[in-house]
């Protein structure tokens, strides 16, 4: 399908909606997504409460998006050859597995800090895999020419999710335990692997896989070196996911330390985030193919926003800007990954979004310490205004980067190849 084509579908928000297989996967992601924060809140005040330390929260971090880091691109490259959804069926299981342990352990009162430790770096490594394959499945299941509208209202929905999660996990930590967060995060696995199961096999549009290969990694590494506006997009998304992101570091202190609140201040903190997200998301959905102007400009309009609400004197003036930090990083975000999705070649792009995960998570293990440690010895504030500044630098540095190539003379050498 050409450009041309795709810009005259219909478009919205909610279009994607019309196809019963893209209704049954969203359906079961959100149930589970709502898990997954529930399960976010739970380990992180429980580390928190084990330990009253934001750098072992930031160890936590680095234990879960580790393994992304090592495992990313050969975890694509698996995605590129195996089929997605069956990779997907293994991944939840085995998540649902490791937290049906982790619950147990808390429920029984055993909980230490290596068993949160073990847990997230499991965790980690099962995400890994799942990432890349989850990423690119999105084309499959989704009718052509609705990959915008899909991505977007799946990060619609996963911060809509953010909305019922922390709240149900506030309310269960206070009365009945953290244990039982990581209980219901659990059983709720068991949805979108019933999901995947009740897909219909003939209206997937698979790609083909690609043969096995020791240079498959390489291939996409030099097919990427020939595409600078894929690389800048990731670059400036490892910056936001490395640094702009550690909301649970940051957001946890600034619960207890700067407005003397609790885990249900935590939880509020989620919910603002999520309200400004799934609006972001929802407008990203209905948009137009995203430009790398537009991808810039929010990741620097993020960057200024988290910096002020490091600032915040009170409440009152940090919560709106959660939100509407929630709200530009998710237009962010959605457009980021549309734009490489769109734009790659079909049969690379589960190697391709191995290294987009990649960057976006597998950085946290570098950043998450780092702003920990920030964190726990000059004040929540100090480390939620680095993370703010860091990102607004990236973005500076990619317009700068790409101002400056789109000033030069095309070569020769590629002009030569197009006329041949």
């Amino acid at each position: 399908m050409t450009t041309a084509e795709t810009d005259r579908q219909p478009r919205g928000a909610f279009t994607v909606l019309s196809s019963r297989n893209y209704r049954i996967y969203i359906g079961g992601q959100s149930l589970t997504n709502t898990g997954s924060w529930m399960q976010s809140i739970a380990q992180d005040w429980l580390i928190y409460s084990l330990t009253h330390s934001s750098t072992a929260v930031g160890v936590t971090m680095a234990l879960q998006f580790g393994p992304m880091l090592v495992l990313g691109m050969h975890a694509g490259a698996l995605a590129d050859r195996l089929p997605k959804r069956r990779i997907l069926l293994v991944t939840q299981s085995l998540n649902a597995i490791a937290t049906l342990a982790l619950a147990v352990i808390t429920i029984a009162g055993a909980a230490r800090a290596i068993d949160v430790y073990v847990f997230a770096l499991m965790s980690g490594v099962i995400f890994a895999f799942d990432a890349p394959a989850r990423q690119s499945f999105v084309n499959e299941v989704v009718p052509e020419g609705r990959l915008q509208s899909a991505i977007a209202l799946n990060a619609a929905v996963f911060q809509a999710t953010r909305l019922i999660g922390p709240a149900i996990a506030s309310v269960l930590i206070v009365s009945v335990g953290t244990g039982w967060v990581f209980a219901a995060n659990a059983a709720s696995y068991l949805c979108p692997t019933i999901g995947l199961l009740l897909l219909r096999t003939s209206e997937l549009r698979p790609v083909t896989n690609a043969r096995p290969a020791p240079q498959a990694v390489r291939s996409a590494i030099v097919y990427l070196r020939g595409r600078p506006d894929v690389l800048r997009t990731i670059f400036l998304v490892g910056m936001l996911g490395t640094f702009g992101l550690n909301f649970p570091i940051v957001l946890t202190a600034m619960a207890k330390s700067s407005f003397g609140g609790d885990a249900s201040t935590y939880g509020l903190f989620n919910i603002v985030l999520g309200l400004g997200s799934a609006a972001g998301a929802v407008l990203a959905a209905a948009g137009h193919r995203p430009r790398m102007r537009a991808i810039v400009a929010s990741a620097a309009a993020f960057g200024v926003l988290e910096a002020a609400a490091a600032l915040a004197p009170n409440l009152a003036a940090f919560l709106p800007l959660l939100a509407v930090m929630g709200f530009v990083n998710l237009i962010c975000q959605a457009m980021a990954n549309a734009s490489v999705q769109l734009t790659i070649d079909p049969e690379l792009r589960g190697r391709v979004m191995g290294l987009y995960m990649l960057v976006f998570v597998g950085g946290t293990p570098l950043g998450a310490p780092a702003i920990g440690a920030i964190t726990s010895h000059y004040g929540a504030r100090v480390g939620m205004l680095v993370c703010g500044l860091i990102p607004l630098a990236a973005a500076v540095a990619v317009a700068v980067s790409g101002r400056e190539r789109s000033s030069r003379p095309p070569a020769l050498a590629p002009m030569l190849e197009r006329v041949g």
